[in-house]
């Protein structure tokens, strides 16, 4: 969490101790079996993270298990790989951001304090104002899917986006052609609504898979999305209805 003055983003390191050592009436976490999540092949490697979150927020907790398994939309190619990584890595504004310290702020301060703390990372980040962002969430509802073409040395490799309420997945259209529903998410922009009616800015970040994407090339992808999704041209948006709406009903996509 970042705050103003300090954008260390560093908290001081606690060593957990081994569960076994510890008495039982000690435990921070829940030791009951949830077979639904063990059973997932990626639960070794986020099993620290899911019972810190079981301890220190246990209703946070739950609401993400019971989102997981009420959700009706499915990220790219209805991965198993990025739903389980969602659950567990999706981080919510008041874990970056102190709200409390920034309740007085005014809309272009809380923006410049975002910039200025993503300017040192390798990712990227973005302020949008709220109205762009209700035109864009309003079609990206309605209109999930598109794809995206990123200049490359030779020609272009196309990238598939799919929205999954307030994040945005891509991936290759050559991982969707031969991993289908195992196809990983290389890209994933974070937007967070929270302030959009107190501070009129909808803040955004992302995670980039650095052996596939570089942060310019992640950038360019981003552009592309206010070009189409947040454009007033109703013929540029048009090409996105038409993708979900007639190339894929005919199975001419991909």
């Amino acid at each position: 969490m970042f705050v103003p003055g300090d954008f260390s983003g560093q908290g001081p390191r606690h060593q957990a101790a081994d569960p076994g050592l510890v008495p039982l009436q000690y435990r921070a976490f829940s030791v009951r079996k949830e077979p639904q999540l063990e059973e997932n092949p990626f639960f070794d490697k986020y099993q620290d993270k899911i019972q810190k979150l079981r301890s220190t927020k246990p209703q946070e907790y739950k609401a993400r298990v019971e989102t997981r398994h009420d959700a009706k939309k499915e990220v790219l190619g209805h991965s198993k790989q990025t739903e389980f990584i969602k659950l567990m890595e999706q981080e919510t504004l008041d874990s970056i951001l102190d709200l409390e310290k920034i309740r007085d702020m005014t809309g272009g301060e809380v923006s410049e304090l975002w910039m200025n703390y993503y300017a040192a990372k390798d990712t990227i980040s973005a302020v949008i104002p709220t109205q762009l962002y209700d035109l864009i969430s309003s079609r990206s509802n309605a209109s999930p899917m598109f794809l995206y073409a990123l200049p490359q040395r030779e020609g272009y490799e196309f990238f598939l986006g799919q929205w999954s309420g307030h994040e945005l997945h891509f991936t290759s259209l050559i991982n969707v052609q031969t991993m289908g529903e195992h196809a990983p998410s290389q890209l994933i922009l974070y937007h967070y609504p929270d302030l959009k009616e107190e501070k009129g800015v909808v803040l955004m970040t992302a995670e980039i898979d650095p052996k596939f994407i570089t942060v310019h090339q992640a950038q360019c992808l981003a552009n592309q999305v206010q070009l189409f999704y947040g454009t007033h041209r109703q013929e540029t948006f048009r090409l996105v209805e038409d993708f979900n709406h007639h190339l894929q009903t005919s199975n001419t996509c991909c």
